[in-house]
């Protein structure tokens, strides 16, 4: 809903909350805590715990869930500013860094942010086009037989689901499409409990027997091996990525204290399930455990597979705009800044819409070219790089040190005023330190698996099955 510019500053200025009570509770907090966290993430995970074995795999979901939710609880104080309890409160991410720290580090935090909105996009370009891949080799092989050759290339359908983005792109802003991300959190939801007894099926008709090893999924070479367990935390760490949107999540005061406790329940409910998936697909396909879960060889009946994938095609048709939606508008902005006296920049168009219960719309057509440029660098991205582990590791480790980790912690040490020389402040550091080396390791492990692929695939989704 748009507000006057008075409205705006009484925000600012904390007078907002005042004239808008804030109803939410523990329980709202954490629900949106839930949607937020689970997403295609969650269909990595039977991959990563084959990489990294029956031992390594569950600790590595329950150590990235203890350091999200501790840096996360260091967020939740820096809701406001100076104080915890009594300051002004901070409405985004971005605005919790600027009140803490220098401008430099809020330059940093706003690279970082917007690299990893554009990488999701990115990465939810190449997962939907695997799940409609899989989707039509399912339906050729219904009608043709399951031993028939089913060729099936995503280039067309990236397109095809591209298109559909540029259309979504035109609306002004995430409050013209919210219905859109009610439908994908549902969907979210849907696709995650239907991998998870589709795997609990799988290994039930195999006569309950537990696949996989202790050590985990063996590889050709040594290094092959370790660029696989790299990957495999990079996915890891992707699918605990949320601390962009936690201090967006409305809770009355004290917002810390309820966010502690939301945070507590909702990362808890999370690793269970986390676990739950990651363990019950490892144990149903072993080493064999496919890098999306969904595309798994004879995973449940064709149907109730189709669904799922349907179900996160919708869903990442949704989730792509939430994060494409703050780029569009940064990139406006910067635009409109940059030629403020332009005509092309300042002209706009009513468009008549019969079945609309506006009945016409306003076009910019600057922002029409804007956004379907970004969306078609997006597209030409995912075409170059297909490859749906690798990018999400990529993802994970560019969002987890300087976003779940970094900022959380340098913000508490600034609050909280803690000196270098100081206990706490060796052992905050000493945390960073080890989860910038993961996430460089990571970062190194998921560039060397997609120079790897582009070597031996010049097509990669075109697929056989």
């Amino acid at each position: 809903m748009d507000k006057s510019a008075a409205a705006a500053d009484d925000v600012e200025r904390g007078d907002y909350e005042q004239e808008h009570e804030r109803t939410g509770t523990v329980w709202t907090a954490t629900a949106h805590i839930v949607t937020a966290v689970i997403g295609s993430g969650v269909l990595a995970l039977a991959w990563s715990v084959a990489q990294l074995g029956w031992v390594a795999g569950p600790l590595a979901l329950a150590g990235f869930a203890c350091v999200t939710y501790y840096t996360s609880t260091l967020l939740a104080n820096a809701y406001r500013a100076p104080h915890p309890v009594t300051g002004d409160r901070n409405r985004t991410y971005m605005d919790a860094v600027r009140s803490y720290l220098s401008p430099r580090e809020v330059f940093m935090c706003g690279i970082a942010q917007y690299v990893n909105l554009w990488g999701t996009m990115v990465g939810y370009t190449i997962t939907a086009t695997i799940s409609m891949v899989a989707i039509r080799q399912s339906d050729c092989s219904r009608r043709n037989g399951a031993g028939a050759r089913c060729d099936a290339s995503g280039t067309v359908l990236m397109l095809a689901f591209s298109v559909v983005q540029v259309v979504l792109s035109q609306f002004p802003g995430l409050e013209h499409i919210t219905w859109l991300s009610v439908v994908a959190a549902v969907m979210s939801f849907a696709y995650s409990f239907i991998g998870l007894g589709l795997s609990v099926g799988q290994l039930v008709s195999h006569g309950g027997g537990l696949g996989g090893r202790i050590a985990g999924a063996t590889a050709a070479s040594s290094t092959k091996k370790l660029w696989n367990v790299l990957l495999a935390l990079g996915n890891i760490a992707f699918a605990y990525t949320f601390a962009e949107v936690l201090i967006e999540i409305q809770s009355p005061p004290a917002e810390n204290k309820t966010m502690k406790k939301a945070s507590m329940y909702g990362i808890g409910a999370t690793t269970i399930f986390y676990i739950s998936v990651g363990c019950a697909g490892y144990a149903a396909f072993g080493s064999n455990a496919p890098g999306n879960i969904l595309t798994a060889a004879g995973l449940g009946p064709f149907w109730l597979v189709d669904i799922a994938n349907m179900c996160l095609i919708l869903h990442l048709i949704g989730a792509y705009q939430v994060y494409a939606q703050p780029i569009f508008a940064s990139v406006e902005r910067w635009a409109a800044s940059r030629w403020p006296e332009a005509k092309f920049i300042n002209s706009a168009y009513t468009v008549s819409i019969p079945l609309m219960q506006r009945g016409s719309v306003t076009v910019a057509p600057y922002k029409l070219v804007l956004r379907t440029v970004i969306v078609v660098a997006t597209t030409v991205v995912a075409m170059m790089i297909p490859f749906f582990n690798a990018v999400l590791g990529l993802l994970g480790a560019f969002s987890f040190w300087p976003l779940t980790v970094y900022f959380p912690v340098s913000m508490h040490i600034a609050q909280c005023k803690i000196t270098k020389g100081r206990k706490k402040w060796y052992l905050l550091q000493g945390l960073s330190m080890v989860c910038l080396m993961i996430s460089v390791a990571v970062g190194i492990g998921s560039v060397t698996d997609i120079v790897d692929s582009l070597k031996v695939s010049s097509n990669p989704f075109k697929t056989v099955s």
